[in-house]
């Protein structure tokens, strides 16, 4: 690994669904000294994310859901104004945002287009995030999407013109990370042109 770091002990403190982690380690500082540290670091995989948008019409999906956090924050409905995103459970990220996209969306996407990866919280999270666009059309709608029973799913998917959703980027009403980035994405590299 590094001569900047010694990995002194690692202690499991969750396993129920993902993995909550305390490493003890030493750090090298920039004097030389070494100190000791104590990180809590929750792993729950990577995941990706894509923006959807249609050219022609000028539009974008977005999905809307209900978000433990944000409830927990004192937004009343806790709903969430959010771009397709899923963990990848190991898999390659594209073939993982292709299959996020028709279960949430019901959008069949052959083709995506990734623009960046980044750690979502290096502090305390081990998730990194591949960011993706793709474009759609009508013809690629499967199904009404909504994303899986299974995994506790219930998302409504919105279409909504892109200068709508400027425009809640604008006034703050748009709170996901992922989506913030993705949309000024969009903007700097003018994609509907």
């Amino acid at each position: 690994m590094s001569d900047q770091v010694k990995l002194d002990d690692v202690q499991t403190l969750s396993h129920k669904k993902y993995i909550l982690r305390n490493f003890l380690f030493d750090l090298k500082k920039k004097d030389g000294t070494w100190e000791r540290q104590s990180r809590e670091v929750y792993d729950h995989g990577n995941a990706a994310t894509a923006l959807l948008f249609n050219r022609e019409k000028k539009t974008i999906i977005l999905i809307k859901q209900f978000r433990i956090v944000v409830y927990l924050d004192k937004e009343p409905t806790g709903m969430l104004l959010e771009a397709c995103a899923g963990l990848l459970e190991g898999g390659d990220p594209k073939e993982g945002i292709i299959r996020e996209i028709e279960e949430e969306t019901g959008y069949h996407i052959s083709e995506v287009k990734q623009v960046y990866e980044a750690y979502a919280s290096a502090g305390s999270l081990s998730e990194k995030l591949y960011f993706f666009i793709a474009e759609y059309n009508d013809s690629q709608k499967l199904s009404k999407g909504g994303g899986l029973h299974e995994e506790q799913e219930e998302l409504e998917v919105i279409e909504m013109p892109f200068g709508e959703a400027v425009e809640l980027l604008r006034n703050g009403k748009i709170k996901d990370v992922k989506t913030i980035v993705l949309l000024q994405y969009a903007l700097i590299n003018d994609i509907f042109s």
